[in-house]
């Protein structure tokens, strides 16, 4: 399990961050993730860094790992009034945080709530509803937008070939994942 991951308090459905503490935005150097993770850490921050499974090609074979849902950014819950805030820009691999005026701009406490709550114990968010052969499903994007269609297989790289009646006519179209969902 990955500590930095924020818990979600079930009765409340409220994120568990320490009383008074708000979430900021950290901007990073790039591929220096695990370096500010476990900066931060040692510095006892709580911080957040949603990832995303997904699938890339690598030469003739395809590869599923976690990648960051904010690539250069994660999330750290801080009070300005009792913490040395200025220590992150100074943790090695940070470049700064994200502020305005100079001051740190706060992230909404709903919206870091709502991508945990999409995530699971390790902090990756869940996958989204996953379809099958013969599952029914609305296309919403495209020129066959609006029209009902029939999933015939699934790829890996997110791509879904489905069957869709034009002029009377079974037609096979490939579409990406994020064009259809489930009728």
């Amino acid at each position: 399990m990955v500590p930095d991951t924020p818990r979600i308090n079930k009765a409340h459905g409220r994120l568990c961050t320490r009383t008074g503490h708000d979430w900021y935005l950290v901007q990073l150097k790039p591929n220096s993730l695990a370096i500010v993770q476990r900066n931060l850490l040692l510095q006892n921050f709580q911080i957040f860094a949603p990832r995303r499974r997904e699938t890339r090609r690598l030469g003739a074979r395809f590869r599923t790992d976690a990648y960051p849902l904010f690539p250069g950014y994660l999330f750290i819950a801080l009070d300005l009034a009792a913490s040395h805030w200025r220590a992150v820009n100074n943790t090695v691999g940070v470049t700064r945080i994200v502020a305005f005026g100079g001051k740190p701009a706060v992230v909404p406490q709903a919206l870091v709530e709502q991508i945990a709550m999409g995530c699971d114990p390790d902090g990756i968010m869940r996958p989204p509803e996953e379809l099958g052969p013969g599952d029914r499903v609305l296309v919403t994007d495209g020129p066959f937008a609006g029209l009902l269609a029939a999933v015939d297989h699934c790829e890996p790289d997110r791509r879904i070939w489905i069957l869709m009646d034009v002029m009377g006519q079974a037609t096979r179209l490939q579409v990406s994942r994020d064009s259809v969902k489930r009728s």
